[in-house]
């Protein structure tokens, strides 16, 4: 089940507290959260683009995750971010750079 971080302070906690890696096209933070779900939010600035290519990239992230959740551990806040040379990347290339970070913090079960 997808639950989001939607929150401002929530996101903050995550930045604040967390740690993070980036790749080309993405960033990721992580922060335990204490319970058995994965709480997920995406972060795209205007810097990227307009709201369509935002958007665009925003479904990326969110359907590589979808997909992918189960082989993720348990009881993360997990934000996302993407970087402005992620502007033109193809669903593959996203797919890739969130399983290649999520390798990075150790916290995917191949």
């Amino acid at each position: 089940m997808f639950i989001s971080i939607s929150k401002n302070f929530e996101f903050l906690n995550v930045y604040h507290h967390g740690k993070s890696y980036a790749n080309r096209y993405l960033v990721m933070y992580l922060l335990k959260n204490g319970s058995s779900e994965n709480r997920y939010g995406i972060t795209v600035s205007k810097k990227v683009g307009n709201s369509v290519i935002r958007h665009h990239l925003t479904r990326l992230i969110r359907e590589s995750y979808r997909l992918h959740e189960d082989m993720f551990n348990n009881g993360l806040d997990i934000v996302v971010i993407a970087r402005s040379t992620a502007r033109d990347i193809s669903y593959h290339e996203t797919e890739s750079a969130l399983l290649h970070l999520g390798g990075l913090h150790k916290v995917i079960n191949r």
